[in-house]
């Protein structure tokens, strides 16, 4: 018998041996890195020390982003995208409402549910056996030494990022509006985990249409209905340093939630698989909207304001925090422990729109590393919110408030999402909209749009089988309808005839120079895919 000693690094760590027992055909080491190459030296190893030739190889590891995509079955589409067209096909899997049994389901039945407006559309996941049959003491034991074990549980903030990554831009606009129309929050910057990259999603929000009245205008009639990415709004970002025993995305959805209708904007870790270890998805920044409507019984807010939402820690994704910092009205930093350095908190573009949020009951809560990182940081009393044992969720989202009031009514740094492209190529952020095909199609769009000055005449002039014409043909086929007995052979011939002519002008006149324009054909990307997808849709 002999034992194999394995010895196995990459660049920039020091080798490290596992030695396995004699007649073991296997070794799990649980210590490697995603997306690393890996050399591995295997050696024999008698009893009385005489080693073999050693054995070298050299492995690359998965990064996570191609492990949770081939546990979802979406690793093809990483390059081939998921098309609108191929998400509203009707099959057998479409008309069935069964439990997913599988990993693999999950997108599909995400984006199913989506398409339907379905406010459960994130809350999927695997049946276990653990629903299908009854537990035991084994299994609850089981439980108990590996709560985090549940390999078909997938957290739906991944799910969301996963399929992201894995859509074109139309899939994703369409993704996006049914999100937003859900009252979901909705991917501003989204994270490609492998490259350390993020991309602004301004192309997605292109769709988003939101009406308000804000309670300046309350003596005015009307709403203001606009794009979402065009409304200059103060945006409020709210960030976590190190660990935090509050739930921040819970707390914000209690924050934009009336008292009477609670709603979970963000996905936070009291909903289903919502405390599964986030993969993917940590760099995501999540953005949504508060529109008041005019009524001060029911707004919490007297002005219309955005909610950002970093996910992970901010030391981790210097990049997406410096770009929320100098993009936001304010900054909220969710933090226990002080005991790290604060450079990471030092914001001069902020000044004074900065706040704390601390939890003086958590574990990790040090009084004096608290007085030295306020002293360094020179931050006023008043930007300083702590939760302690006389404070509960209700006190704190009051508070919160308070301090979000105060900004509203102060002057504000207000952005637009469209406006936050050009700081977002500053800091090396890439913008979905720089895309060719993107640009082509918007192009053509503002082309188009330019020439509308007034639009009774423009429709009139490019649109001209839908003026009078379309309204006396409709006449006639209400009369033809209410007098079915008399004048019938009359009343239809007129009618046919107006047709005739209709459809004669309408190949004497040809294209007119809107039509002729074509932007949906000026949208087609170069991949095959998805320009079959564009044409059989158009």
């Amino acid at each position: 018998s002999h034992d194999i000693h394995i010895t196995y690094g990459c660049e920039g760590e020091e080798p490290r041996l596992q030695i396995c027992a004699p007649n073991t055909t296997t070794a799990v080491l649980s210590d490697l890195r995603p997306g690393m190459e890996y050399t591995f030296n295997l050696t024999a190893v008698l009893p009385n020390g005489i080693c073999s030739k050693t054995s070298s190889t050299c492995i690359q590891t998965r990064t996570s982003l191609d492990e949770l995509v081939s546990d979802l079955g979406l690793e093809h589409h990483l390059k081939n995208k998921l098309t609108l067209s191929k998400v509203l096909e009707i099959d057998g899997e479409t008309l069935t409402d069964e439990s997913i049994q599988s990993l693999k389901s999950l997108p599909w039945c995400f984006l199913r549910r989506l398409m339907m407006v379905n406010v459960t559309a994130r809350s999927v996941r695997c049946a276990s056996k653990q629903d299908m049959t009854s537990q035991n003491l084994d299994s609850l034991m089981d439980t108990l030494c590996n709560p985090q074990g549940h390999s078909n549980r997938v957290n739906p903030l991944d799910l969301i990022t996963a399929v992201f990554l894995c859509s074109d831009g139309f899939l994703q606009q369409e993704m996006v509006l049914k999100m937003s129309m859900c009252q979901f929050s909705v991917p501003l910057l989204l994270p490609k985990c492998d490259t350390q990259q993020c991309t602004l999603m301004l192309w997605a929000m292109r769709d988003i249409v939101k009406k308000y009245k804000p309670h300046s205008l309350e003596d005015q009639r009307g709403f203001v209905e606009e794009s979402i990415v065009l409304s200059e709004l103060p945006m409020i970002s709210f960030v976590r340093l190190g660990n935090s025993s509050l739930s921040k995305s819970h707390i914000l959805n209690q924050l934009l939630s009336n008292p009477q209708q609670h709603h979970d904007t963000f996905v936070h870790r009291n909903m289903e698989c919502g405390d599964t270890t986030r993969r993917i998805s940590n760099g995501l920044v999540e953005i949504s909207w508060y529109l008041p409507s005019g009524k001060r019984n029911i707004d919490i807010f007297s002005e219309p304001l955005a909610i950002a939402n970093l996910r992970g820690d901010l030391r981790d994704f210097e990049t997406q925090y410096a770009f929320l910092c100098h993009n936001s009205a304010a900054v909220f930093v969710f933090c226990d422990d002080f005991g790290s350095e604060c450079k990471f908190l030092d914001s001069q573009h902020l000044k004074d729109h900065w706040f704390l949020i601390i939890n003086s009951q958590s574990k990790s809560f040090n009084k004096d590393d608290f007085s030295r990182c306020v002293s360094e940081l020179k931050l006023k009393p008043s930007n300083i919110i702590i939760k302690g044992l006389q404070m509960n969720d209700a006190e704190l989202i009051r508070k919160l408030c308070l301090a979000i009031s105060g900004i509203l009514k102060g002057n504000m740094l207000k952005m637009s999402v469209e406006g936050m492209s050009a700081v977002a190529h500053e800091f090396g952020i890439q913008v979905d909209e720089d895309y060719i095909y993107c640009q082509r199609g918007k192009q053509k769009a503002d082309e188009i749009t330019g020439r509308i000055s007034d639009i009774p005449s423009f429709k009139e002039k490019e649109l001209p089988l839908q003026g009078t014409a379309w309204k006396q043909l409709a006449k006639l086929e209400k009369e033809e309808c209410r007098m079915k007995m008399l004048g019938r052979k009359t009343l239809k011939f007129t009618g046919m005839s107006l047709q005739n002519r209709s459809s004669s002008s309408e190949h004497s006149r040809g294209l007119t120079t809107s039509q002729s324009l074509c932007p949906i054909s000026s949208l087609q990307c170069p991949v095959p895919q998805r320009s079959a997808s564009i044409s059989s849709s158009g």
